[in-house]
């Protein structure tokens, strides 16, 4: 009974190596786009984005209720809570690839303790041959 090593082994690292890749990415609009959305995907662009849109705010007031509420559905919500959307994605992100990262260094534990295994139960099988064969050899003298 031979060891042969599960082929998902070999599709794992394979499947690593390729996702590797599209974490630093070489096409110059992906490189543009990640930039830009950890650019704007800060609270301290949000911060920066109220700013200016409340220096709007005293206009959008004096324009009356119907500029007012044009002012904070089209300028302040869309402009500030953009960017707070985008830290919040990010942090889950973070937080589901530190969860992603655990479960892949528990498989791989797992996936060494039952090669480990399997390389012992090997030895006890050519062990328990070997005692038979001793055994049955007594036996015939």
């Amino acid at each position: 009974m031979d060891h042969i090593p599960h082929p998902h082994i070999e599709h794992r690292k394979v499947y690593l190596e390729k996702h590797e890749k599209l974490r630093h990415p070489t096409n110059f609009n992906r490189w543009v786009a990640v930039k830009i959305t950890n650019v704007v995907g800060t609270m301290w662009c949000a911060y920066a984005f109220a700013g200016l849109a409340l220096i709007s705010l005293p206009q959008a007031i004096q324009s009356g209720t119907s500029a007012l509420i044009s002012w904070i559905a089209q300028t302040f919500l869309q402009l500030v809570l953009l960017s707070i959307i985008m830290v919040g994605q990010k942090v889950a992100a973070e937080a589901s690839d530190q969860q992603m990262e655990q479960t892949y260094k528990d498989a791989e534990a797992l996936l060494q303790i039952s090669d480990a295994m399997h390389k012992l139960l090997q030895q006890n099988t050519e062990m328990t041959e070997q005692m038979n064969k001793l055994i049955c050899h007594s036996d015939k003298k």
